[in-house]
């Protein structure tokens, strides 16, 4: 079955950088999206990023883009989410999650459309 396990989180503090990474099996990336979302405590699960394996088109948040970038590695069947210039507003649980994707469709952003989850890393931004 398809499994999606996060790593890289951690403690970093304000202007730091973290990498985390989303191991998939059970299916190959080629031909799914790919997303990155993210939770605070007391509030909704938001979109940060996604990526196509169909086109390779990417999308950010606003609130992450110029500082987060999304790629993938179909070799490793890892998908990335480099974060540079961190702030305490990113400190949430990061998951990855991922849904079939047809032929030339860009990614999903809506958390709505992933039918496979993470469980989830923790980023914690503090000095």
């Amino acid at each position: 079955q398809v499994q999606l396990v996060e790593s890289g989180g951690g403690l970093v503090q304000p202007g730091g950088s973290l990498r985390l990474s989303c191991a998939a099996s059970g299916f190959a990336l080629d031909y799914y999206s790919i997303g990155w979302f993210r939770q605070a405590p007391g509030k909704e699960r938001e979109g940060v990023s996604c990526i196509s394996s169909s086109d390779d088109s990417t999308y950010y948040s606003d609130s992450v883009k110029g500082r987060f970038t999304i790629s993938r590695d179909n070799a490793k069947n890892t998908v990335y989410l480099q974060m540079n210039v961190l702030k305490p507003e990113d400190t949430a649980v990061y998951y990855c999650a991922t849904a079939p994707l047809p032929s030339g469709y860009g990614c999903f952003t809506n958390k709505y459309e992933y039918a496979y989850w993470g469980q989830g890393t923790r980023v914690t931004v503090s000095s």
